[in-house]
């Protein structure tokens, strides 16, 4: 999907401005995914709560026949500022495991909390696969 980004603008880390799709195809919206594992326990670590959510969403992805590359749109919900901050390089790793090297838009939240309060991330998508 092409990439909006301005000629004059820098180019932004981790994410993109905005993507345009022009075709037939399929929507898949996800909803949240949280950092729970099979057990549903949680990590103490954020990175690890990353790294799971993003497994969770790769994995609701392939069940609609789609993959990280058909992401059009990321939504972050963060409780704790400074502990997303500190955990940079393993949500780095986490992505570049589970992502690869697409970086849709996104939007990054700080909020005071989540339903679940063992819950330090929780990660809205939507993709979009077209009609081949």
């Amino acid at each position: 999907m092409p990439v909006l980004q301005p000629a004059d603008w820098p180019r932004p880390r981790g994410f993109s401005h905005g993507v345009t799709v022009d075709a037939p195809g399929q929507w898949i919206v996800l909803a949240g995914q949280t950092g729970h594992n099979a057990d549903d326990g949680y990590s103490d670590d954020i990175a690890a709560q990353v790294r799971v959510a993003l497994e969770r969403i790769v994995r609701l992805l392939k069940e609609a026949g789609a993959g990280p590359e058909h992401i059009v749109r990321l939504v972050w919900y963060i409780t704790n500022r400074n502990e997303y901050e500190a955990a940079g390089a393993g949500i780095g790793a986490a992505w570049k495991d589970t992502l690869g090297k697409n970086f849709p838009p996104s939007t990054l939240l700080y909020i005071s909390g989540l339903v679940d309060a063992r819950a330090k991330v929780e990660i809205e998508v939507t993709a979009f696969v077209p009609k081949k």
